[in-house]
């Protein structure tokens, strides 16, 4: 076992191993957790998908469930080739989440013992990743990174950022170039057709979602401002926002991003909305 299966900063070994013992220590969360996988472990080629190592806890946890994206495995003495998406993922403390981020690239291929689920969508890792080799997984890594374009008719050509999962084009909005997303997921005519008509309508959008979000916010950029500064007035507000973004969706939905102008020391303005309602809601983000 490794990272915080083994002995740390200088404790001796067998005060490490008595703490591993320990009810409700770091080796009994770990039993727990790969209490979910198959008991045969299998030394497994893989490809890591567009994204690093992550991790997450809930409040009052020590350890991450550390986890990364595979886009195929295979056992190393087996010629079978699993694609799809997949997790791999393990339990530790912040040091060996660091050492996963580092040792662990986005778009490689990795070697590692682990254990798999039944179903064979997530992967228990056992041991440190080393960088691994395999000649049809090596293609399979040259083809997903290639990229994946689209054009739609009066809005440009959309790359897939596969970090995000969605399509993304700069477009023109009202002399400044912004990005225009498409969820992945989302029927992309209707999104193009949605985007077409917001585009079409861009000074009244734009009005429209900069006076909800002054409406929404104005007080609390004051709250934010310095002792002694000018209180922002409602029209500022709404000359300070900076657009950068927004994303349309099949059902009419959308969500816009801005720059604060600084009213917030750098967090973004989010307002999101429909076309049928108009926005109706607004938050200070990031």
């Amino acid at each position: 076992m490794f990272g915080l299966f083994q002995k740390k900063g200088g404790e001796p070994e067998e005060k490490a191993r008595e703490k591993q013992r320990e009810p409700g220590g770091e080796n009994a969360r770990f039993k727990e957790f790969s209490a979910q996988f198959l008991p045969e472990e299998l030394s497994i080629l893989a490809v890591t998908g567009a994204n690093g190592f992550g991790g997450g806890k809930t409040s009052g946890e020590e350890l991450w469930t550390a986890s990364i994206g595979l886009t195929a495995w295979m056992e190393e003495d087996s010629p079978d080739i699993h694609r799809g998406e997949f997790v791999l993922s393990t339990i530790g403390d912040d040091q060996l989440l660091e050492i996963l981020r580092r040792r662990t690239p986005r778009d490689f291929i990795v070697k590692f013992r682990g254990r798999v689920s039944e179903d064979g969508r997530r992967l228990l890792l056992l041991d440190l990743p080393e960088p691994g080799f395999d000649p049809d997984l090596k293609a399979i890594l040259e083809e997903q990174k290639k990229p994946v374009t689209i054009e739609e008719e009066g809005l440009g050509v959309f790359t897939l950022n596969r970090q995000v999962n969605w399509f993304e084009a700069g477009v023109d909005w009202l002399g400044t170039e912004i990005s225009l997303v498409f969820d992945r997921e989302e029927d992309r005519a209707g999104c193009a057709a949605n985007a077409r008509a917001l585009l079409a309508s861009a000074a009244d959008w734009d009005r429209r979602v900069r006076e909800y979000a002054a409406g929404e916010l104005l007080d609390s950029a004051n709250d934010w401002a310095e002792d002694g500064e000018e209180p922002i007035t409602r029209e500022q507000f709404m000359e300070r926002m900076e657009p950068e973004s927004v994303e349309i969706r099949a059902d009419g939905s959308f969500e816009f991003w801005f720059a604060d102008g600084e009213m917030f020391y750098g967090h973004s303005i989010h307002v999101s909305g429909d076309l049928t309602g108009g926005p109706d809601a607004a938050q200070m983000e990031g």
